[in-house]
C-alpha cells in the first residue's frame, strides 16, 4: 500500500469507499427544516464526529521527457499528488499538468515514497548524488533498452539501477505501456502491466498504484525477470512469425501450381494468352487452397497428440517440442485461414467487375447469335455454381464464428464446454465444404471469366 493512502475496507486498496445505508430518521416539522441536524459547535468540540481529512498519495517522477509527461497526466487524473524532478524545472513546468509540481530533482525526491525513474539507462549515474535522499525509497524503472543494448548488456536496466542504489527497492513496471496509452487511457491500449521486484511490499504498492490508474497488473516474480519484461516491447508479433511464414509458403506453392496449370500450360500448348489472370483470377484460386490447408493444420495436431498419448498409454508425458510448438500456434493459423477465406470472398465478388469478364460476355453473346441459339442453359453447371456459392457462404460464416470465439473477450464469456462445442462443430461445418471450393469449377469460374454456367443471357 502506498504510504499515506487509505485502504478500502477489507481489501487494502488505495481509496476509501463510501458506504451508504438507510436508517429510520425522526420526523421534523417544517419550522425545524432550517436547523442543522448536528450543530457546528458539536462538530467542532467533538473530533470523533468530524470527518478526518484524507491525505492524497504523493508520487515522484524523475525525468521530463514524453513518457514522464504522459505518466504525470495519468497520475494526476487518477487522484495522485505528483512531484516532478527536472534539471530545468522553469522550462519544463509548462509542459506538465498544472496540478503537478515541477521542481528540482533534489526537492522532488524528499516526500514521495514511490518514485518513477523515467530516464535512459545512461543517465542513471547522474542520480548518484541523490543516494542519501533516495535511501529506503521505491524506485520504479520504466525504461526500455534498444535491440542492440538488450543484446550487449547481460543485466537488465532495472538490475543495473538496483546496483547503483543498493539502499533502494527497485520495481520494474510500466515499460510495456506507451506514452499514448497513458494519455488516452487504458481502454485505448493494452491494460496489462508486468511488474517484478525482489521486495513483496514494494511490488504490492506498485500493483495497487497500477490498479488505481486503471491498468491490470501482472506479477512477474523477482527482479531477475526484468530482462524478460524489458524484451517484451522488442518483439514483433512473436507468436505470428511461424504461422505467417507457413501461410506465405503455402500461398507461393499453390500460386505457382495454379499459374502453371491455368496460365502457362494453355499458353505453351494452345497459344492462349491468359497472363491477365495473374492479379485476380490466379490469386482467387489460390486463397481457398491456403485457407483449407491452414484450417486442416489447426486440428491435425490435436489428432496427432491424441494418437501419441494412446501409443504411450499415458497423458502425463511431455509432447515433443515440434508438436508442442505446433499446438501453440493453432490460434494464429486459424485466424490466417479465416483471413484467406475472407479475401477469397472479396476477390470472388470482384470477378464480374473485370474488363475481361465483360469481353467474355460479349463474345458469348456473339457466339449465340452466330450459332443461332436463342437460349443457352447447362443444367449441371448451373447446379454446380449454386451449390458452390451456397457452400462458400456457409464455410465463410462458420470460419467467422471460429475467429470471433477465439478472441479473448468472447472466449472468456464462454465456459469450457461451450467453447469446445463451438470450436468443434464450427470446424466441421467450415471444413466440410472446403474440398468443394477447390474443384475444377472454381478454376473454370476464374479462367473463363463468365462462370461455369457457360455464359449469361
Amino acid at each position: 500500500m502506498l504510504p499515506g493512502g487509505r485502504g478500502r475496507r477489507g481489501q487494502g486498496c488505495l481509496w476509501p469507499v463510501a458506504h451508504s445505508g438507510t436508517q429510520d430518521m425522526p420526523t421534523r416539522t417544517s419550522g425545524e427544516m432550517d436547523k442543522p441536524l448536528i450543530s457546528r459547535h458539536l462538530v467542532d468540540s467533538d473530533g470523533s464526529l468530524a470527518e478526518a481529512p484524507r491525505e492524497v498519495p504523493k508520487v515522484g517522477i524523475l525525468g521530463s521527457g514524453d513518457f514522464a509527461r504522459s505518466l504525470a497526466t495519468r497520475l494526476v487524473g487518477s487522484g495522485f499528488s505528483v512531484v516532478v524532478g527536472s534539471r530545468n524545472p522553469k522550462r519544463m513546468a509548462g509542459l506538465f499538468p498544472s496540478a503537478a509540481q515541477v521542481t528540482l530533482q533534489e526537492e522532488a525526491v524528499g516526500s514521495p515514497e514511490v518514485i518513477f525513474v523515467a530516464m535512459f539507462r545512461e543517465h542513471y549515474s547522474t542520480l548518484c548524488g541523490l543516494s542519501d535522499q533516495l535511501a529506503g525509497k521505491i524506485l520504479v524503472d520504466v525504461s526500455n533498452p534498444t535491440q542492440q543494448e538488450h543484446l550487449r548488456h547481460h543485466e537488465s536496466n532495472a538490475e543495473y539501477l538496483a546496483s547503483l542504489f543498493p539502499t533502494c527497492t527497485v520495481v520494474k513496471a510500466f515499460n510495456v505501456i506507451s506514452a499514448w496509452t497513458l494519455q488516452a487511457g487504458p481502454r485505448d491500449g493494452n491494460r496489462q502491466v508486468p511488474i517484478c521486484s525482489d521486495q513483496p511490499e514494494a511490488k504490492r504498492a506498485v500493483l495497487e498504484l497500477a490498479q488505481a490508474m486503471g491498468f491490470t497488473p501482472v506479477d512477474m516474480g523477482s527482479l531477475a525477470s526484468a530482462r524478460e519484461v524489458e524484451a517484451m516491447p522488442l518483439r514483433l508479433l512473436p507468436g505470428w512469425k511461424v504461422p505467417a511464414l507457413l501461410a506465405l509458403g503455402l500461398f507461393v506453392f499453390f500460386y505457382t501450381y495454379n499459374f502453371i496449370r491455368d496460365v502457362l500450360q494453355p499458353y505453351l500448348q494452345e497459344g492462349k494468352n491468359k497472363f491477365y489472370q495473374l492479379p485476380v483470377s490466379v490469386v482467387n484460386t489460390t486463397l481457398p487452397c491456403v485457407a483449407y490447408v491452414l484450417l486442416s493444420l489447426v486440428y491435425l495436431p490435436g489428432v496427432v497428440a491424441a494418437a501419441l498419448q494412446l501409443r504411450r498409454g499415458t497423458k502425463y508425458r511431455r509432447f515433443p517440442d515440434w508438436l508442442d510448438h505446433w499446438l501453440q500456434h493453432r490460434k494464429q493459423m486459424g485466424l490466417l485461414s479465416f483471413f484467406c477465406a475472407a479475401l477469397h470472398a472479396l476477390y470472388s465478388f470482384c470477378l464480374p467487375l473485370r474488363r475481361s469478364h465483360r469481353y467474355e460476355l460479349v463474345n458469348q453473346a456473339v457466339k449465340q447469335v452466330l450459332t443461332n441459339k436463342s437460349h443457352l442453359w447447362i443444367e449441371e453447371e448451373v447446379w454446380r455454381m449454386e451449390i458452390y456459392l451456397s457452400l462458400g457462404v456457409l464455410a465463410l460464416g462458420t470460419l467467422s464464428l471460429l475467429a470471433v470465439t477465439s478472441l479473448p473477450s468472447i472466449a472468456n464469456s464462454l465456459n469450457w464446454r461451450e467453447f469446445s462445442f463451438v470450436q468443434r462443430e464450427s470446424a466441421v461445418l467450415g471444413w466440410a465444404p472446403s474440398p468443394w471450393q477447390n474443384q475444377d469449377d472454381v478454376s473454370s469460374l476464374n479462367t473463363e471469366g463468365c462462370g461455369p454456367d457457360g455464359g449469361h443471357q
